[in-house]
């Protein structure tokens, strides 16, 4: 657990700022495959990688920067210091499924598009949680279970010296059963639309669970955390594309 990767005289290369590059790269390189799989345009693809990055990483700084606002109004330069940690996936879940929606708005097929991207969305997260815990983001609560991590790099963003849940490992290993279940569920012949709205119900189930573990900021919402709200209605969305009735054409 230690934020640098290697340091270059002026350069540093922080493990976060690697890791989230990673975690871009395994999402574009499956949803590629997919595309491939479902006889989709893969040439798509690129294009709509570069505004789905673009939403994803804006969008999941901006909802860190609001949860935390005076902070960064009395330090405006640590607003684009995001290689260092501090990308909400919410946010940038949510920014990037508008810019996507935007690009694709005249793609036929566009539910099966969805249904290709997911399970690469989920892999990405499964490599980029490693970065939050590399640079301590995103941190656990106090605890004692035998399997609780102590961060000891003064760079962290962890509290240093105190055992803590992994939480960083906990979404990280929700995100790859949930990127498995979504290869496996996605190879039966269901309706355009199901492994979206599968990967909405697990990314809002697994993440709101493991809220109740962390210890950082995350906003309060009266009984829930903003992004426990958040999610909540990606939970909510991806109940309804679950559930649709299938319509007679596939190409929604």
């Amino acid at each position: 657990m230690h934020p640098v990767l290697i340091r270059l005289g002026p350069l540093t290369l922080h493990w976060y700022g690697v890791l989230v590059a990673l975690a871009f790269l395994a999402a574009i390189w499956w949803a590629m495959r997919e595309a491939d799989r479902r006889e989709l345009d893969r040439n798509v693809v690129p294009d709509l990688a570069f505004w789905v990055v673009v939403g994803a990483i804006g969008g999941a700084r901006l909802l860190y920067v609001l949860i935390d606002l005076p902070y960064f109004l009395k330090n405006p330069l640590q607003i684009f210091a995001f290689w260092e940690g501090g990308l909400v996936f919410s946010g940038g879940l949510a920014l990037a499924s508008l810019l996507g929606y935007w690009k694709m708005r005249r793609q036929p097929r566009k539910l099966e598009w969805c249904d290709a991207i997911a399970p690469g969305i989920a892999l990405g997260q499964a490599v980029g949680r490693l970065g939050c815990f590399m640079a301590g983001c995103c941190y656990g609560a106090k605890t004692h279970v035998p399997w609780a991590v102590i961060f000891s790099d003064p760079g962290s963003l962890a509290p240093i010296g105190v055992p803590l849940h992994p939480t960083q490992l906990y979404q990280s290993a929700g995100a790859f059963i949930t990127f498995v279940t979504l290869v496996w569920f996605g190879r039966r012949g269901v309706a355009p639309g199901r492994v979206a709205g599968l990967y909405l119900i697990m990314f809002g189930v697994f993440r709101i669970f493991i809220e109740y573990f962390r210890a950082d900021w995350r906003g309060d919402f009266g009984f829930a955390s903003v992004t426990q709200v958040v999610t909540g209605c990606f939970l909510l969305l991806g109940v309804y594309l679950f559930t649709r009735k299938n319509r007679s054409s596939v190409h929604a």
